[in-house]
């Protein structure tokens, strides 16, 4: 068997083992979630990462299922802010949907996100797309001497002054239920848009 062979069977049987009470779908889904984007390095590395990565997704989809539903999502404390967000050359990262309260807690809990992220829809609809982690830099490193992380992904530091008007932070968004082409943790999708989004907020 070819090592891109093998490397691939590891990626499916750890999407398959984390998911031992999920459904074929969600099976498949973590699988192109996880597999999008890899790149080289050696067998054992390569391994490991997908498995820690495995295990994000499928906690970030096991705790944003339910808000699917962006009305559910609204009614639990989340609220649209900074429009929609559209990458500086191309895609996007979509509309924020932001829990204030979970904001303000400096904790980092990949079950309980900060933001959940959609992609509007031309009949006004939102589609869930992943989840954005959030802390601020002040309170994260007034307690703290490393750089946040979740399931082993390092937080991307974002300075101030920025593009949102906010403090410096850390944050890392996962591409949970649309797979991402350049990876499950990178700031932005090519495959967002926000052409769809009229500036109505729900």
């Amino acid at each position: 068997m070819s090592m891109k062979g093998w490397l691939k069977g590891v990626a499916y049987c750890v999407a398959a083992i984390g998911l031992a009470n999920g459904t074929p779908a969600d099976a498949h889904e973590i699988r192109q979630v996880v597999y999008h984007g890899s790149s080289g390095g050696s067998a054992d590395r390569h391994a490991d990462r997908k498995q820690h990565a495995g295990e994000l997704v499928r906690i970030v989809r096991d705790a944003t299922r339910r808000f699917r539903d962006v009305d559910v999502a609204i009614a639990e404390g989340y609220q649209l802010m900074f429009g929609c967000v559209s990458g500086p050359d191309d895609g996007a990262m979509g509309l924020h949907y932001v829990n204030l309260d979970l904001v303000a807690d400096p904790a980092l809990d990949p079950s309980r996100p900060e933001i959940v992220i959609y992609e509007p829809l031309p009949n006004g609809g939102r589609r869930l797309v992943g989840a954005d982690f959030l802390v601020f830099a002040d309170a994260w490193d007034a307690a703290n001497t490393d750089t946040p992380q979740l399931k082993g992904q390092l937080l991307h530091l974002i300075a101030a002054p920025n593009r949102y008007g906010l403090p410096a932070f850390y944050t890392l968004h996962v591409w949970a239920w649309k797979p991402n082409a350049s990876g499950a943790f990178v700031n932005w999708h090519p495959d967002v848009s926000c052409e769809a989004f009229d500036g109505t907020e729900q």
